[in-house]
C-alpha cells in the first residue's frame, strides 16, 4: 500500500470489524504467523501509514493476517510519569484508524517495567516470535527497542532472521521540512496550527470524550455547548477553534469551540467547548468526537457579558466561513 494519505468514512461508521488483541496473552490462533507493524504510532500521521500500508500490502499478498502492535502506555509515560500531557490519540481512535487502514488486528503493548527491562535480543524471539508468532515484522527504520534501546533494525533483522522471521524497515515519508513526526504535529498544535497538523496526519487532529453537564451558562446566551474533558491529550494552543463535531450516529456538525480555562468565568476551568451551529439535540452522555480545524484567536477575558456575546457572535461567523465548503476528509 503506497504512503498517500487514507481517507474512510466517519470514524464512527467504518465498517470493518477488527480484534483488539491483549499482549498480556499469546496471540491467538487465528492471528498467529502474521505480518506485524511495529511501533507507538501515536498520531498514525503520514510516516505511521506507510508502515502500517506496508505491513497490510504485504499480509494481503501472502494470504496472512495483519496485525498492528502498539504500546500502552506510551513509553515516555513510563519513563516519565510526570511529562505534561502529549497523546494524540487514544486506543480506540487508533484502532478505528488501523480498522481503516487494512489491519485484521490491533495488538496492545502493555509497556512495564518488565517489558523496559527486556534485553533486545529477547524482545525479538521470545515476544516477536514465540509470544506473538510473527512471520515478518514491518517497522520504521529508526525504531529502536529492548532494555536501554539497545536494539535497532539491523539487530532485529539479524535476531529475526535467525528465528525464522522477517524485518522489512519503511523509511521516513518526508516533505519540504524534513521527516513527519509526531512532535512536529505537537509542536504545530501548541503553536496554534491546527491546519499544518492535519496536513501531516492526513486528517484534522481530534479529541474524543464524553459530553458532560456544565454549569449551562451558554444556554442562557443562546450558546449552548457540549463540554469535554481534554484528559490525556496533548494541549493545543488555548483559544477559539472552527470545528467540526463527529457524532455516534454519524452525524458530523459545524461549530466553533472554545478550548482552554475560560477566564471570563470564575473559577478557571479547562474544557473544550463546542457550539454546534444550527442544532438543537441532546448530547449529554454522548461520546463525540471534535475535530478542530482553525485557529481563529487566543482566549480572552472579557469585563462584561455583552462584550463576550459580541465576540462570540464574530467569533462564530469567522468559524462559519472558514468551515464553508471545506471538503471531509473522513
Amino acid at each position: 500500500m503506497p504512503a498517500a494519505p487514507f481517507f474512510c468514512a466517519p470514524a464512527f461508521l467504518c465498517a470493518r470489524v477488527m480484534e483488539r488483541l491483549d499482549g498480556s496473552s499469546p496471540v491467538p490462533p487465528p492471528f498467529r504467523g502474521g505480518i506485524v507493524a511495529l511501533g507507538n504510532f501515536d498520531g498514525f500521521h503520514r510516516g505511521h501509514q506507510a508502515v502500517v500500508g506496508h505491513a497490510v500490502d504485504r499480509a494481503r499478498r501472502e494470504g496472512r493476517p495483519a496485525i498492528v502492535a502498539t504500546f500502552d502506555p506510551h513509553p515516555v509515560r513510563f519513563f516519565r510519569p510526570d511529562a505534561p500531557p502529549f497523546r494524540l490519540t487514544t486506543l480506540d481512535q487508533r484502532q478505528r484508524l488501523f480498522a481503516a487502514a487494512g489491519a485484521d488486528a490491533m495488538l496492545v503493548l502493555g509497556f512495564d517495567a518488565a517489558l523496559a527491562a527486556t534485553p533486545a535480543d529477547v524482545f525479538v524471539t521470545d515476544l516477536l516470535g514465540h509470544h506473538i508468532g510473527a512471520a515478518g515484522v514491518v517497522t520504521g527504520t529508526d525504531f529502536t527497542f529492548g532494555k536501554g534501546k539497545g536494539g535497532n533494525i539491523t539487530l532485529m533483522q539479524g535476531w529475526a532472521a535467525a528465528a525464522g522471521m522477517s524485518v522489512d524497515a519503511v523509511p521516513p515519508v518526508c516533505d519540504d521540512l524534513g521527516p513527519v513526526s509526531s512532535t512536529r504535529i505537537r509542536q504545530a498544535l501548541v503553536d496554534g496550527r491546527p491546519d499544518e497538523a492535519a496536513r501531516l496526519l492526513t486528517r484534522p487532529f481530534a479529541i474524543e470524550g464524553v459530553v458532560e453537564h456544565g454549569d449551562k451558562v451558554g444556554r442562557t446566551i443562546g450558546y449552548p455547548t457540549a463540554n469535554l474533558q481534554v484528559g490525556r491529550y496533548l494541549r493545543p494552543r488555548y483559544g477559539i477553534y472552527a470545528v467540526r463535531g463527529r457524532l455516534p450516529d454519524g452525524r458530523v456538525l459545524d461549530g466553533a469551540a472554545n478550548l482552554g480555562i475560560r477566564p471570563s468565568f470564575d473559577p478557571p476551568k479547562e474544557l473544550l467547548e463546542p457550539h454546534f451551529f444550527d442544532f438543537a439535540g441532546d448530547l449529554y452522555g454522548q461520546r463525540i468526537e471534535v475535530e478542530l480545524h482553525h485557529f481563529i484567536r487566543p482566549e480572552a477575558k472579557f469585563d462584561d457579558m455583552d462584550a463576550l456575546i459580541a465576540q462570540m457572535d464574530a467569533d462564530c461567523a469567522e468559524a462559519r466561513a472558514r468551515l464553508a465548503g471545506a471538503p471531509d476528509l473522513r
